[in-house]
């Protein structure tokens, strides 16, 4: 997000709730002296409110940051979202581009939800299109985890299917499709598009599974003085289809989510970004080449169905419990609330809809004409 919500003063106004962030940075203060002493005299800075889960504040001088759930994305427990976050940050930061885990504050009467303490990654946002070579190295890193024996992969999402598991995700996110107020035109070619994914969901075979985001928007990386793309969300990283992280960081809906990341990007330069990550992939890049436009198409209904989803729990109340989702607009500020129904709006709009399924049909076409991505590119630029 831009400079708006650079770090902040003590109190901000969200519709009409007031959010004390002087009065959380003392539950914080309380909560660190009960279960990690050694950090509770470290001067507490509260960040800018930049996403919809999660507080920040930096534990200064420390290289340490705090992160307190505002929800669980995933539905869990609270002490069953940090044990989940837990091992994404563990796993991931094998990686070298993914933050390390430090400690892991319990559910407690000061933080209902728990937190995180993570390391900080100091650098800047990405520009795109020059930082894509760098996130897909990020990625590809992670993608090049070795995978685990099946019994050692909880408590991370593994499902036998992930294409199925996938299909019913988005399913369950389009049942709010009749009540976000779409355009009939977005909404027919949603469906028609949710049929499509359906259609492939039926090939037979699979492509092999690996350590995934499912959150790999270019707004979710910090770029180091070194040139180095790090991801720093890891709150619903899974067993999956690397395909999909792919398209998080290349599609409309993420490189224009972001105002500090905001880029459109031509097909050339996705072809590009695809290439980048094949050439460190290396052999292991094919076993994929058959599914990247289908699992592109997959990720892009999610983040339209999520969109409808918000879009009409967004106005309910915020649930006193501690537990599961809670998309209420009061837990964030009016300007993160402002420029998220901004998004919605857009990507939900014909034009937009549209838009993606003319490059999906474009990266299609490349697809099946060459055989390969990285044949149609010419390689980082």
């Amino acid at each position: 997000m831009d400079k708006r919500w650079a770090d902040v003063a003590s109190k901000r106004n969200t519709n009409g709730v007031e959010r004390d962030l002087d009065a959380l940075a003392d539950r914080l203060r309380r909560a660190l002296a009960e279960f990690q002493p050694d950090l509770a005299g470290a001067p507490l800075e509260p960040l800018a409110d930049t996403g919809l889960a999660h507080d920040h504040i930096r534990l200064a001088g420390r290289g340490l940051l705090a992160r307190i759930p505002k929800q669980s994305q995933m539905g869990l427990a609270a002490s069953d979202n940090l044990r989940y976050q837990a091992a994404c940050f563990e796993r991931a930061s094998a990686s070298g581009h993914m933050p390390g885990l430090h400690a892991v504050l319990p559910p407690s009467a000061d933080l209902a939800r728990g937190a995180l303490i993570v390391e900080e990654i100091v650098g800047r946002a990405a520009r795109l299109p020059d930082d894509l070579p760098a996130i897909a190295t990020a990625l590809a890193a992670m993608h090049l985890l070795p995978l685990p024996a099946p019994v050692a992969r909880p408590p991370l999402r593994d499902a036998a299917d992930p294409l199925l598991d996938l299909i019913n995700e988005i399913s369950a996110q389009a049942a709010f499709l009749p009540r976000a107020a779409l355009a009939p035109a977005s909404l027919a070619a949603i469906t028609a598009e949710l049929a499509g994914l359906v259609a492939s969901g039926r090939r037979g075979s699979r492509p092999p599974k690996t350590l995934i985001s499912f959150d790999a928007h270019p707004g979710n990386f910090i770029v180091t003085p070194t040139g180095k793309a790090v991801l720093v969300d890891l709150e619903k990283a899974r067993y999956g289809y690397p395909p999909l992280d792919l398209a998080h960081a290349t599609l409309y809906t993420s490189t224009t989510w972001d105002v500090a990341t905001y880029a459109e990007l031509t097909p050339a330069q996705v072809g590009d970004f695809y290439g980048t990550w094949s050439a460190v992939m290396g052999a292991r890049a094919g076993d994929w080449q058959d599914w990247l436009v289908d699992l592109r198409r997959g990720m892009w209904l999610w983040s339209v169905t999520w969109c409808a989803k918000w879009r009409v729990l967004s106005d309910g109340q915020s649930q006193a419990a501690a537990d599961g989702e809670d998309w209420s607009a009061s837990k964030s500020e009016a300007a993160l609330i402002e420029h998220v129904r901004g998004r919605v709006e857009c990507y939900l709009s014909p034009a937009i809809v549209h838009q993606v399924q003319d490059e999906l049909a474009t990266l299609d076409r490349l697809l099946t004409a060459s055989g390969r991505f990285s044949d149609q590119t010419t390689g980082p630029r």
